[in-house]
């Protein structure tokens, strides 16, 4: 098929501060031309001129009078009030053929004329004129101070635009529409918030079609939600599709160190977006400058306090600009002012939040677009294992995996190296050059069947994915991890005390095995007791202490909001809750330790199985975990009629999936999907 290279139909535009730095340095060439073209002007000059012999009055002029030397002279008086003497001597210079000149510094007497006529030396009076080489020699240096100064002060800092006279003007830059344009089919996982932007899209083409039945354009939209979930993406969609102006800035370009100029810069944009209405102007990261006024330490009139008032009457005040819709994106709205918050100002706010299974699988079709997949490339399977990432971690996912098969020569991206990208991505690359002694390797392998065992055995539990004893990052010696067959939002109570349960499951095999107890259980027990007392203060899953919560301090500390807050329970009830969350750990670890001694055949042959391959699928698990042994080939074909299940390839110690142990810190009682969220155990 013929392949007709088409031209750029939309060619990138030249930036006008490009075109303001080529001009300054244009002029910056003709200001140093200049002054050494006139250097070398005078110096061609000053060399054509004749030699002028500077002789003494007395007694040299005087004898050359009397030995009749002179030909013919001038007395000259300068403008100053001086006077010289100059002229032609009768001896002839012989480079240049001519006579030779003289002069003479005197004061005019009245006897000179008379003893020049005496001796028969012609002689006349002028007055000097002005010679421009003498006045250009002298003020050269000063016209290039000036010119210096002129091109370094005035020239330069008004082309550039950040001049004296701007620093309080609006540094929001108007994006080109045809350039790196991006559309709403580039964005995914954020369905809810897109159908949203894209009514205010609607809206700035076609008004009428809203407003027939009353309603008016909303004032503001804030886009809120974690870091790497495609706020910016967001905006960037919307300054894509919008048929209308787009203005871009961030918090940060209002805040400067004169005080007024962030207030000045705020009203400065609105002042473009008026002219330019209706038009979209989007600040990003505004927390930098919509930190709530009300914190109780300080002074609070600053700088910052100053532009947020600015801000507040700009979007919402008495002369509040129509037609001007402000989208703002923050990752903390925790932190924002209530005044900026309120309807009137940001009339929507819309939360992205992490992207579910079906968001996560969209993302990484978007940007598997990019690199060549392979045949066996599971992109389903592949978001099935990366819960709780961002849409920026499965682009930084996709890119780890194209950079690694283009290390190994590989044609096309497979389902290995997209694996190895999300284990490097979440924990860390391998480290097979941390050679471990065999004690230690066997304690590691114990630890991870503890786990493995466990956490199969117990009721509710997620699949396994595989065990591994193979070093990752800088803090893991193995890793026990799971695959979730779907996203969850809440969780019961025996699936939480069945995910303690397999924490204990490490700690519970070194002990029974060892006789003994090490530090490798460590973020094992940070996390159980984190969740156990997430149970037992936010979840009120304390038979003792019945349903309530107990005012956990998750929330980050701002401003002094949280220093004065006093506990809102008792030192009594403290105590309960410190003894219930023993309790819950305690009874896990019990449970945990019963469960290995019944079946300590099995965490045997788990364990020997792990130091001789490094890694276990989570199919081998379930084997010996039911049968105590590894079924065969013959053995595992299923029954005709029943679909044969999936099973994952042998991995080299490179898949991954989620990992248990790891849990991540929920902020108050928010979705239990991040506290089920599985990780690594070291």
């Amino acid at each position: 098929m013929e392949n007709k290279s088409k031209p750029n139909q939309n060619p990138v535009p030249r930036k006008p501060d490009d075109d303001r730095t080529k001009n300054v340095m244009r002029n910056m060439g003709l200001w140093l031309l200049l002054p050494i073209l006139l250097l070398f002007v005078f110096n061609f000059f000053q060399n054509g001129r004749e030699v002028v012999e500077a002789i003494q009055y007395n007694p040299n002029f005087v004898s050359l009078v009397e030995n009749k030397k002179i030909r013919k002279c001038e007395i000259v008086t300068e403008l100053s009030g001086a006077q010289f003497i100059r002229g032609d001597m009768t001896d002839v210079d012989p480079k240049s053929g001519k006579s030779r000149k003289f002069k003479v510094d005197i004061v005019v007497t009245d006897g000179l004329p008379a003893w020049l006529m005496k001796n028969g030396v012609p002689f006349a009076f002028s007055r000097q004129k002005i010679d421009f080489w003498q006045i250009l020699q002298g003020a050269l240096p000063f016209l290039l101070v000036l010119g210096l100064l002129y091109f370094l002060v005035m020239r330069q800092i008004r082309s550039v635009g950040h001049g004296a006279m701007s620093f309080g003007k609006s540094r929001a830059r108007l994006l080109a529409r045809d350039h790196n344009k991006i559309t709403f089919e580039e964005v995914a996982g954020v369905e809810e918030a897109r159908e949203e932007v894209e009514e205010i899209v609607e809206f700035l083409k076609d008004p009428k079609k809203f407003q027939t039945l009353g309603g008016h354009m909303p004032k503001g939209v804030l886009l809120m939600g974690p870091p790497g979930t495609g706020k910016t993406l967001l905006a960037k969609a919307i300054a894509g599709e919008a048929d209308v102006p787009f203005f871009s800035i961030s918090g940060s370009d209002f805040v400067e160190m004169f005080v007024g100029v962030g207030a000045s810069r705020v009203r400065d944009m609105f002042e473009q977006g008026k002219k330019s209405a209706p038009c979209i102007i989007f600040i990003d990261e505004i927390d930098a400058v919509g930190r709530s006024r009300f914190s109780g330490i300080g002074g609070g009139h600053d700088e910052r306090e100053q532009t947020l008032n600015a801000l507040l009457v700009e979007m919402d005040g008495f002369e509040s600009q129509a037609g001007v819709i402000i989208i703002a994106a923050t990752n903390r709205p925790d932190v924002l002012d209530p005044a900026l918050l309120r309807p009137g100002r940001f009339d929507r706010q819309i939360v992205i939040d992490l992207p579910i299974l079906e968001g996560r699988e969209d993302i990484l079709k978007i940007h598997a677009k990019k690199v060549t997949l392979g045949k066996d490339a599971d992109l389903k399977r592949l978001a099935r294992g990366t819960s709780g990432c961002s849409g920026a971690d499965l682009a930084n996912l996709i890119n780890e995996a194209a950079l690694l098969a283009s290390r190994q020569g590989k044609k096309a991206v497979d389902m290995h190296d997209l694996e190895e990208a999300r284990d490097k991505v979440r924990w860390g690359r391998e480290r097979r050059s941390r050679v471990l002694d065999d004690e230690t390797k066997r304690l590691t392998a114990y630890h991870e069947s503890g786990h493995a065992l466990v956490l199969q055995l117990v009721a509710k539990s997620e699949p396994l994915h595989k065990i591994t004893i193979i070093p990752r990052g800088t803090a893991y010696l193995g890793a026990t991890m799971q695959l979730p067959e779907k996203d969850h939002y809440t969780e019961s109570l025996v699936k939480l005390k069945g995910m303690l349960c397999g924490l204990m499951g490490g700690r519970a095999a070194e002990e029974l095995v060892m006789g003994d107890i090490t530090t490798g259980a460590g973020n094992d027990l940070k996390q159980a007791t984190h969740l156990a007392r997430l149970m037992v203060c936010n979840w009120g899953m304390s038979a003792t202490l019945g349903p309530q919560t107990f005012g956990a301090q998750e929330e980050l500390l701002f401003l002094g909001r949280e220093v004065a807050r006093n506990q809102d329970f008792s030192e009594e009830t403290a105590r309960r809750i410190d003894i219930e969350v023993a309790k819950l750990l305690r009874e896990a670890y019990q449970q945990a330790m019963n469960i290995l001694q019944q079946n300590r055949d099995k965490l045997d042959m788990i364990a020997r199985l792990l130091l001789e391959r490094e890694t276990l699928d989570g199919r081998d698990i379930e084997e010996i975990a039911k049968h105590g042994r590894l079924l065969n080939d013959a053995e595992r074909v299923p029954a005709e009629g029943t679909p044969k299940p999936e099973r994952a390839p042998k991995p080299e110690g490179t898949e991954s999936a989620q990992a248990v142990g790891e849990v991540p810190k929920p902020e108050g009682t928010e979705s239990v999907q991040a506290v089920a969220t599985a990780a690594q155990i070291n």
